[in-house]
């Protein structure tokens, strides 16, 4: 194992047990619902359905990246115990932690100039971000450098692969991913939009289906599409969500096509950072693309 930590923010959306087990340390975005400003930590600072319980009653909700200060402070705990440190961040297509962890990285090179610190964006959020952290711990494991593993992780940074599904189109529309008369006609028609990311790392929508089976279903066909060796994709492949039936109606139909991931399809909860904009309602599946792929979307 290499003489360096893996660390990412909150977002990467895996569990405590996940991070642990893997020895990934996370630094928390805050999420500010009413008067209550908390670090996004679901399951301790508050659960999933007490968010929402919250925002549905009509609180407001929103996120608060880490700060720069934040970061120095996280960093320099495992500088000071004479460690490199390869830092994972979310998308910087979705949030501007990228910079701020930056920041940081200058500051604190040159207090401790005999140390590396190493910044990735992931170009991914929530536990599509996580694939990538958890790749990253992969390669410390194996004995990679840190360069060696920075070098690896930029160059398939594309290929990690971010599928979101959103039967409920509330919190959408008041993000201002969806425009509020389309979100209207979608609602009524029960239109369910399929949000990617784009090959710079930010959100768009590439597809819509009506109909919550027709929806799930043809989220397995863009897995068929698109997974490493199509039905015989055997890579890491994650669930995050926001509505456990239907995280579990996604896996079964995930399992049915891809026999060797039966039994071994990670399930995560949707943080709270990635929830406040996504609501209710959300499954989004994460699975790798053949080496070299690049998305479509720009």
């Amino acid at each position: 194992m290499g003489n360096y930590i893996v660390s990412c923010c909150s977002t990467a959306d895996m569990s405590h047990e996940r991070y642990e087990k893997r020895e990934i340390y996370t630094v928390p975005f805050h999420i500010i619902v009413g008067k209550d400003d908390m670090e996004d930590n679901i399951g301790v600072t508050i659960t999933q359905e007490e968010l929402f319980r919250r925002m549905l009653a009509g609180e407001e909700a929103h996120s608060s990246q880490v700060s720069m200060a934040a970061y120095v402070e996280h960093f320099e705990k495992f500088l000071r115990q004479g460690k490199d440190i390869l830092h994972i961040t979310l998308s910087s297509g979705i949030s501007g932690t990228l910079n701020s962890a930056k920041l940081a990285q200058t500051e604190l090179s040159e207090k401790y100039p005999e140390r590396k610190i190493v910044i990735v964006d992931s170009l991914n959020g929530s536990s599509g971000y996580g694939m990538v952290v958890d790749v990253a711990a992969d390669l410390r494991d194996e004995g990679k450098s840190i360069e060696e593993a920075q070098a690896y992780l930029e160059a398939h940074l594309q290929e990690y692969n971010t599928w979101v599904l959103s039967t409920d189109l509330t919190f959408l529309i008041k993000g201002g991913r969806v425009k509020p008369a389309a979100g209207v006609i979608g609602k009524m028609l029960n239109i369910c939009p399929f949000v990617t990311l784009t090959e710079s790392g930010s959100l768009t929508v590439a597809e819509k289906t009506r109909g919550k089976k027709k929806a799930v279903n043809r989220l397995v066909e863009i897995m068929k599409e698109r997974a490493e060796n199509g039905t015989s994709y055997d890579g890491k492949c994650f669930i995050s969500h926001t509505n456990e039936d239907l995280a579990k109606e996604l896996k079964a139909k995930v399992e049915e096509n891809f026999p060797n991931l039966k039994g071994r399809i990670e399930t995560f909860l949707v943080g709270g950072t990635i929830g406040v904009h996504l609501g209710p309602g959300t499954v989004v599946l994460f699975f790798k693309a053949a080496d070299g792929a690049v998305r479509e979307f720009k």
